[in-house]
């Protein structure tokens, strides 16, 4: 199987090359940026284009939300013509308001915010114009490196001595990019045997949790690493915010579809975590190695 990804600096691209190093049964291109003319998609002609999200699109400038809208659209055209299965990840800030219940794919998110009404927009023209297309709506994703590497972006800011600061009334799931990249690449797998379950998907990290939990959890986990190893860092802080006074916002999405049409499991978010947070601290170990064994000579 051919894979064709966008934006090769996103979290979601990286790690869909970690993946696809990992198997002898993908074949992954990656182009730099969003734009992709025809004349490429001729020459790779990849059994799917993969699109990842914009991670923060209620806080990206409109201008940016705009632009991925548009460069989302340019690719339908292309694909439409080509007749290239498109995968788009979105973030699930597009249910802007949140629910009360799990959020099943059949509810189209509804935005007040005009760039997140123009993503959904996008989402539509997909739904018309491609019959072959996966919309996968994701928890916030988490990632060590990478651009939207949530994570990454967390750590070095806490090591940095600075201070955090999170929602306590925003509930989601958060995602890691790691566990999307498995789980796209499975099901585009099962499509190219014949599944034909195209449509609009859910996928998110179990159990949810509040932004402020979540940047607390990694704070407290990196602290235990740390001192295990005999380091001692003046680690930032974290200070809650609260903006839903009258009751949370919860942004949870049911991923029952995807489970019982591929089979596929969210993962625990607490687990990959800790995983992720052993492989940065082996890099900081290797950041070190070259300053020590200067010092020996």
């Amino acid at each position: 199987m051919k894979l064709l990804i966008l934006d090769a600096g996103h979290c979601l691209s990286l790690a869909m090359a970690r993946e696809a190093n990992r198997r002898t049964d993908v074949e992954l291109v990656i182009e730099p940026g969003l734009t992709l003319s025809r004349e490429r998609l001729d020459e790779v002609r990849p059994d799917a284009l993969l699109i990842p999200p914009l991670s923060r699109p209620i806080t990206d400038a409109p201008a940016a939300v705009t632009a991925h809208a548009e460069a989302v659209e340019a690719c339908v055209t292309a694909c439409r013509e080509r007749e290239v299965p498109l995968v788009w990840c979105v973030s699930d800030q597009l249910y802007e308001e949140g629910y009360e219940e799990p959020i099943d794919e059949h509810v189209v998110p509804a935005p007040r915010d005009e760039g997140l009404r123009r993503l959904v927009a996008t989402g539509e023209r997909i739904r018309a114009e491609l019959p072959r297309h996966l919309i996968v709506r994701l928890g916030p994703l988490f990632a060590l490196d990478g651009s939207h590497a949530w994570l990454g972006e967390l750590l070095d800011t806490l090591v940095s001595g600075n201070d955090l600061r999170a929602e306590d009334d925003v509930i989601f799931c958060p995602t890691s990019a790691d566990s999307v990249s498995m789980a796209l690449i499975g099901m585009l797998q099962q499509q190219g045997c014949g599944a034909a379950a195209w449509g609009s998907y859910h996928l998110a990290g179990t159990e949810p949790v509040s932004a402020y939990t979540f940047v607390s959890m990694v704070r407290t986990q990196l602290v235990t690493r740390l001192e295990g190893r005999g380091e001692t860092v003046a680690l930032g802080g974290v200070k809650a915010l609260s903006h839903h006074h009258d009751q949370p916002l919860r942004r949870v999405l049911n991923c029952r579809r995807v489970l019982d049409v591929f089979g596929v499991h969210q993962k625990p978010w607490r687990l990959e975590v800790g995983r992720m947070l052993d492989i940065w601290c082996l890099a900081r170990d290797d950041d070190a190695r070259p300053v020590e064994e200067t010092r020996e000579t």
